[in-house]
């Protein structure tokens, strides 16, 4: 994507840089690699992205594990969830490595947060479903997602996608949580689901299980709520670091930013739908109400 793309996210990306003095076209390259060109697996992308040998690396999502190796210096930008926990940094004031950028998940407390809103429109609610990928359950932001159920004193279960992933599989996971006897779905942040945000909200307004999201767009998509990261306002943040290092400045000496903005959005016509009372005080306090 570029900055004439339709996605308020990228664009404010490309703003900023253009901002910052480098346009794409004129002083500025940029090699796009996705969902596309991903025909061989995650790690033979990765290893592909490498070999070009570009001046830095943006990664979105889990999929920075895959670049992190011994072999490779190239400095690496990410938007990724706890990097501490996953290795990426000595600590978020100096990472010591090749990588930097945004971390977008503050640990089991998000979590917390997330269930407990929730819970303001399923009192009752008992059993979680988490709706993840693989690599994401089997990390630390697996454990902190575990960890946020056991705290509130639910029974978590859980149904994982692999990569590449695609609409059938999603639609078969969805399906996989509604025969465990899930109350709800909470469907973790990747950038992977988010690519599929139309089916998966489809395919659990059929299950008619409430829903709660880590992406304000699946709210826009018709989910039920989200409590969010701003991705535009971390995008911009992103253009900086990418500036800094264009302009010689090493990622181990640029702090990770700990996302520390969320926002509220709830979907009151799919509430109305599913036959669900949103408290008042909810409403208030939410910063996006879809009627």
């Amino acid at each position: 994507m570029n900055e004439k793309s339709q996605s308020p996210i990228y664009r404010a990306l490309f703003e900023e840089l253009r901002r910052l003095g480098h346009v794409e076209g004129q002083n500025l390259s940029v090699e796009r690699y996705g969902r596309e060109q991903d025909t061989a697996g995650p790690p033979a992308l990765a290893a592909e992205v490498i070999r070009s040998n570009p001046d830095v690396i943006y990664v979105v999502g889990p999929g920075v594990l895959l670049f992190k190796a011994p072999a490779n210096s190239i400095p690496i930008v990410a938007l990724t969830a706890d990097p501490l926990g996953q290795g990426l940094a000595q600590s978020l004031a100096h990472p010591g490595g090749n990588v930097t950028g945004v971390s977008v998940d503050a640990g089991p407390s998000i979590y917390g947060k997330r269930i407990e809103l929730l819970r303001q429109i399923i009192p009752s609610l008992s059993r979680l479903a988490f709706l993840a990928l693989r690599v994401q359950w089997e990390s630390a932001q697996g454990a902190a997602m575990r960890s946020a159920a056991g705290a509130a004193g639910l029974t978590s279960i859980h149904s994982l996608v692999e990569l590449p992933s695609s609409e059938t599989i999603y639609r078969a996971a969805i399906d996989d949580i509604r025969r465990q006897g899930a109350q709800a779905i909470l469907v973790a942040d990747n950038p992977d689901s988010a690519q599929y945000r139309v089916p998966i909200v489809d395919a659990i307004a059929a299950t008619r299980l409430p829903a709660m999201f880590a992406i304000r767009d699946f709210v826009s998509a018709g989910g039920l709520i989200a409590y969010a990261f701003d991705l535009v306002e971390l995008n911009r943040r992103v253009a900086r670091d990418i500036d800094a290092i264009l302009r010689g400045a090493k990622p181990g000496d640029i702090p990770f930013y700990q996302a520390s903005r969320f926002t509220l959005s709830i979907n009151l016509k799919t509430a109305n739908a599913l036959g669900l009372s949103v408290p008042k005080f909810l409403l208030a306090e939410a910063d996006e109400v879809i009627e």
